[in-house]
């Protein structure tokens, strides 16, 4: 009966590891279980499929197999195999104990790392029996034996480890690297361990209350070694310090970090043991770099520390941190890097990073701001805009700086531009801070910015500016216009521009029609109709002129009217055009007869209308000898030509016989003479020679002048404005103001009849563009209380009535 059952279970046997790759490959038949086959197990164990339930390796001992078969060539036949004889399964009560002490002796042969003399199929064959038959005849469950013993060998062996790890050591790598061996040669014989006792742990701890083999192998070396207070403290700081190191910039074995704290997280010790202390070293190393370094470092050098520690901390998560510690230990970094010391950071040579042009610094502080949030990047906007607002206002106020304000602005604004799009990659916020920011300063002085920005779009448009193609003027004149958009005193630059053109379209300075009229639907386009109007109602009067000029010539010819002088006259409608003072002027006799002529013309043309004829911007072409066979044209102003007429009939005329036959006003007479005499060019001979006209001088044709050209222009003084005359124009636009302001105040107490004080103010600023003061629509009120369109209320000095 012994025999039928060994040869029934070695049949068993021999088919189930058929079945089963993890027994059958790395341990052949007659072979032990040696330090030799770990390796090859371990790596059969991450590969293979486990073996197939125990229970379903036995069949039923009432239960018969037919096995059929059919021959092409006989009848069918039917093969009958009864069933073998019933054995009992219940072994000796002394079998356990036979059995066990050769499984104990494989288990320490694995747990030594020596050979088992035990073939390892018997090992299993009998491991296998014990937890088929589950009790033996006094009822003692022998798979719980089993796993009882075999717990108390692995609780041995575990606290036979300690010594080693307990003695004595200076060197904290070279306890790790027992630890790692330790712990490496642990996992080696948990995995053989769990595959020698695989059907123990497919049935009985399956169903039982019971630690798995491997959980079992991991409680034990969690409890007898890893929690161990010396142990543990000794791992702990010793990978501390190899961070440490690390951080100090030394090099360490990398690899043996990453497998002890890989047995950390597999031990479920990473959270317990390790993170909390190796935060806590962070944070103190952190904060103490950071106010240290803070003091110390130049702000870029600072800034750059600062990423490359993120750069740093972040390779440590990749390479051996767990995952689970990202967040905290960034926040760490940047908490005490970043966040604690924002405000000196931002007092600390941010302007100067700006005005270097530290692109790469500040879109590097830029995006380590960015990491903390939304409060701390408000913080950086914050510090932007008091930079533009302080440098801008720098480049505005000094009045000795008008010469270059413009173009420092224009600068200026391309910089900050540069700085939105690299830096701030566009932020919508930082680009509307810039925006404020630069309106803020650009109307902290009023006026002159607007009348400048208007200059130098004249400067730009004139005849004399070659330094641009037509696509560069475009792009010029676009940037012209964002200055133009942040200036409050629109009229201001309307009434100045306005001025400059009318002086480049009458003395045909203007570079070119096509960049005139781009630019009046650039105004157009950012302002409205009502703000071009009259812009463009000088352009009309331009090109009405050229058909009167037309008509009138076919005039002059159907009258055959005789003549050596030409006239070309412009017909400017009075609304359109900049107000000129009306002056008096000695013409010559033939210049007085074109004069009539044209006048009976138009008017002939054009009945209810009246002419009033301006000298201020008249220019001529004059032809002169000056010497014998020398003839040069002059393109004189027409107060130039009057005086320089005078020599024909006088070699010396003094500054009163000037003024007498001319009857220029005093001070053009003193420009034009200059311009004459004092200039480059010199028409006239003064005595005494000085750059000042004085009302003792004389003067004389200069006979020796002599020049390479035929063609020449004489500067013009008069057409370079005086500050009187820039003043007299910002006059003019605050008196406009003041009738606007009037007129508001009275359109807005028509149809309201009675308003309060504050009400008043309030709806006067929301419908005037310019910038006002209160004490300015104060004024005007009390200017029209006197001339009586209100009045204030019997009841209520502060309520204003509208007087019908």
């Amino acid at each position: 009966m012994s025999q039928t059952s060994d040869k029934n279970s070695s049949i068993r046997l021999k088919r189930d590891h058929q079945s089963s790759s993890l027994i059958e490959n790395p341990l052949h038949n007659n072979s032990s279980c040696s330090s030799s086959s770990i390796k090859k197990i371990k790596q059969q164990h991450n590969n293979n499929s486990m073996d197939k339930d125990a229970r379903n390796r036995y069949p039923s001992s009432s239960s018969s197999t037919y096995i059929s078969s059919q021959n092409s060539s006989t009848t069918t036949k039917k093969l009958i195999i009864k069933n073998l004889k019933t054995t009992s399964l219940t072994p000796s009560p002394d079998y356990f104990d036979k059995i066990w002490p050769l499984l104990k002796e494989a288990l320490q042969a694995i747990l030594t790392g020596t050979n088992s003399p035990t073939n390892e199929e018997q090992l299993y064959r009998h491991i296998d029996h014990l937890c088929t038959i589950s009790t033996n005849e006094t009822n003692i469950s022998l798979p719980s034996l089993l796993y009882d013993n075999l717990k108390k060998v692995l609780d041995e062996h575990m606290q036979s480890l300690l010594p080693s790890l307990l003695s004595e050591t200076n060197d904290s790598n070279d306890y790790l690297r027992l630890l790692n061996s330790i712990w490496n040669d642990h996992i080696v014989r948990s995995i053989l361990i769990r595959q020698l006792f695989i059907v123990l742990d497919r049935t009985y701890v399956l169903h039982a209350a019971v630690p798995s083999i491997w959980e079992l192998n991991q409680d034990l070396f969690r409890r007898y070694i890893m929690q161990n207070s010396i142990i543990s403290n000794r791992c702990v700081t010793g990978l501390l310090k190899l961070i440490e190191q690390e951080r100090r910039g030394e090099t360490i074995d990398r690899s043996l970090m990453k497998n002890l704290i890989r047995m950390l997280i597999d031990l479920h010790l990473y959270k317990k043991d390790f993170e909390p202390s190796f935060l806590q070293s962070t944070e103190e190393l952190y904060r103490n770099e950071g106010r240290q370094l803070i003091q110390t470092l130049e702000l870029s050098q600072y800034l750059s520390h600062i990423e490359r520690r993120l750069h740093e901390e972040q390779a440590r998560i990749t390479n051996y941190i767990d995952q689970s510690t990202k967040l905290q230990l960034i926040h760490l970094v940047e908490n005490n890097l970043i966040t604690n010391h924002i405000k000196q950071m931002l007092s600390k040579n941010f302007d100067k990073l700006i005005n270097e042009n530290r692109f790469i610094s500040v879109a590097l502080m830029y995006d380590l701001f960015f990491r903390i949030g939304i409060s701390v990047i408000n913080d950086l906007r914050e510090a932007f805009g008091n930079y533009i607002k302080t440098h801008g206002r720098a480049l505005v106020v000094d009045a000795d700086k008008d010469d270059k304000m413009v173009d420092e602005l224009l600068d200026f604004k391309e910089k900050l531009d540069h700085f939105l799009r690299e830096c701030f990659h566009n932020n919508e916020k930082f680009s509307n801070t810039l925006k404020d920011s630069f309106e803020n300063f650009m109307n902290q002085r009023a006026n002159k910015p607007a009348e400048l920005i208007a200059k130098a779009v004249d400067a730009r448009l004139r005849s004399g500016n070659k330094e641009a193609s037509e696509e560069e003027l475009e792009k010029i004149l676009d940037k012209l216009l964002i200055l133009f958009r942040f200036i409050h005193g629109k009229d201001v630059f309307e009434a100045f521009y306005k001025k400059d053109l009318a002086k480049r379209l009458l003395v045909g300075k203007s570079a070119s029609v096509d960049a005139e009229k781009s630019m009046l639907l650039k105004l157009k386009q950012e302002c409205g109709n009502i703000f071009t109007s009259k812009l463009e109602g000088m352009f009309k009067d331009m090109e009405l002129s050229k058909d009167i000029m037309t008509a009138f010539e076919q005039h002059m010819h159907n009258r055959k009217t005789p003549g050596t002088v030409g006239m070309y006259v412009y017909v400017l409608t009075m609304g359109f055009w900049p107000t000129y003072p009306t002056v008096s002027a000695i013409l010559p006799a033939e210049l007085c007869r074109l004069q009539e002529i044209f006048t009976s013309f138009y008017l002939s043309k054009h009945t209810g209308r009246k002419l009033q004829w301006q000298y201020t911007l008249d220019h001529c072409l004059l032809k002169g000898w000056l010497k014998e066979k020398a003839v040069k044209e002059f393109h004189v102003s027409l107060y130039q030509a009057l005086v320089l007429l005078l020599f024909n009939q006088h070699t010396d005329l003094n500054y009163k016989d000037i003024q007498e036959q001319t009857k220029i006003q005093e001070a053009e007479l003193q420009r034009t003479l200059q311009s004459l005499a004092c200039g480059k060019i010199r028409l006239l001979n003064k005595k005494p020679i000085s750059k000042d006209i004085n009302i003792d001088d004389r003067f004389t044709l200069n006979t020796s002048f002599d020049h390479k050209l035929i063609r020449i222009k004489i500067n013009q003084v008069q057409l370079k404005e005086t500050p009187e005359e820039n003043s007299s124009t910002t006059q003019r636009v605050v008196q406009d103001r003041q009738y606007q302001i009037d007129a508001a105040i009275v359109r807005i107490m028509k149809i309201r009849k009675t308003l309060s004080h504050a009400q008043l103010i309030a709806e006067v600023f929301s419908q005037l563009k310019f910038p006002i003061s209160t004490s300015s629509v104060k004024t005007r009120i009390e200017s029209l209380i006197e001339r009586e369109y209100m009045k204030r209320s019997t009841d209520n000095a502060n309520v204003y009535e509208y007087v019908a």
